[in-house]
């Protein structure tokens, strides 16, 4: 079985095959040639941000997704267990020791073989993983096999060094007192937000012509973008002070969170600050902030296109092409959106063309389930189709409970009955 990609949800694919007893070819471009947001030639590489969003499966419903994924034997989620770095209540993680991980896992398959190569034509049988950034010539075939491909743009944050921040500005602490104080978070007053907000729409951007075909996805919408639907934008969202007290008791104006990229603490993301503003114009807006003032940027913000498919009219919901079964797509190319979800999407690709193989028919896992939910939107007809990630919205049942919390406990606890009923079908 050729598996094209070997991101997140081609490495998950890879996996599951292999350990199934299946003789796999891994391809990926990588290290000849990388896309224009990678760099590492380690398998599995994280690109936008080191978090893997919230892991408490009954306040998240990214975190019930990351419970199920484990049930069915995760290649990324056991990594992510092993490179785990504080965050709070999120899962994040030192990212390279995480693509080191499922990238010695997977060399040390025997009936895995690894092909170094682009990509240029659809095969007739296989799971093509290769992402949003999927390079030229395989997009093409893509293209012209199914058409509408749809677009939008994609932006990642700056990574500061982290002896460079000042803490004498800032406190550590996470919202609400969940976590252990995994954040730091770096307070403004509210003549300093304003001075900041004003700098960063008044700064140059990289692509500005760009933004204004209305393509810009919500999920990863530029800091710059935000600010400019009006000056609290910021304030009641990704610089919101809630939940946070500093030394004294008191709720800053507005905040910036800064969460760990390695266990070792030296490099910290900016939360929430995906940006595509020029590199020295980042480094001057940043800069404001009173704990960033002398910062050290490691890597600064970018936005690329991304492209992903028409999924309800290419796509049947075990992810199979709806004109040729023997043929799958995985990963945010198909409209899931995240990490985690494009993880999951790779498992049950793995799966179903793992069936396929046996001659059984796939198994959808219960709608009921966040994997099923997800399987079935990304083939449900919607001609106003985006990218969607995990969220309790896609699951129905027990409308009548009002308390939230007690809703989403139901919804889990029905979850895992559901995924554990799905893996006695697969696996007997």
């Amino acid at each position: 079985m050729i598996v094209i990609g070997a991101g997140l949800a081609g490495s998950e694919a890879a996996y599951f095959l292999a350990s199934h007893g299946v003789e796999v070819t891994l391809v990926d471009m990588k290290p000849n040639k990388f896309t224009p947001a990678h760099s590492s030639p380690l398998f599995c590489e994280l690109v936008c941000s080191n978090s893997l969003k919230g892991d408490d499966p009954f306040s998240n419903a990214c975190g019930l997704l990351k419970e199920e994924m484990r049930r069915l034997g995760s290649v990324t989620m056991q990594a992510a267990s092993v490179s785990r770095v504080p965050a709070g209540g999120a899962l994040a993680v030192d990212r390279e020791k995480f693509s080191a991980f499922v990238t010695e896992k997977l060399r040390t398959m025997s009936n895995i073989s690894f092909l170094s190569r682009e990509e240029c034509e659809l095969p007739e049988e296989g799971i093509v993983a290769t992402g949003p950034l999927t390079s030229g010539p395989l997009l093409e075939a893509i293209k012209q096999r199914y058409g509408g491909n749809l677009s939008f743009f994609d932006a990642s944050a700056p990574i500061v060094s982290g002896e460079s921040i000042d803490f004498s500005e800032a406190f550590t602490q996470d919202r609400y007192g969940r976590g252990d104080g995994d954040y730091v978070n770096c307070p403004m007053t509210k003549e300093e937000y304003e001075a900041f907000v004003e700098a960063l729409l008044s700064a140059e951007r990289a692509t500005l012509h760009e933004f204004e075909k209305g393509e810009i996805f919500e999920g990863c919408m530029p800091i710059e973008v935000m600010a400019s639907r009006g000056k609290d934008t910021l304030r009641f969202g990704t610089f919101k002070p809630v939940g946070l007290r500093d030394e004294n008791g008191n709720r800053p104006y507005a905040v910036l969170q800064l969460r760990r990229e390695n266990g070792a603490g030296t490099s910290y993301n900016l939360v929430g600050c995906q940006t595509n503003l020029k590199f020295p114009e980042q480094k001057r807006v940043f800069s404001m902030i009173p704990a960033l003032k002398n910062a050290e940027f490691l890597r600064y913000g970018v936005m690329h296109r991304n492209a992903f498919l028409n999924a309800p009219y290419v796509l049947r919901a075990d992810f199979s092409a709806r004109d040729n079964s023997s043929l799958f797509f995985a990963g945010q190319m198909t409209g899931v959106e995240g990490y985690v979800e494009s993880a999951m999407s790779g498992l049950l690709c793995g799966i179903h063309a793992w069936r396929r193989m046996q001659g059984k028919e796939p198994i959808v896992p219960p709608e009921t389930t966040v994997m099923g939910a997800l399987s079935r939107y990304i083939a449900t007809q919607n001609e106003d189709f985006e990218p969607m990630n995990a969220n309790y919205g896609l699951l129905s049942g027990f409308e009548t409970v009002r308390d939230k919390k007690e809703r989403r406990r139901l919804l889990a606890e029905r979850s895992y009955e559901e995924i554990e009923r799905f893996k006695e079908e697969i696996f007997g």
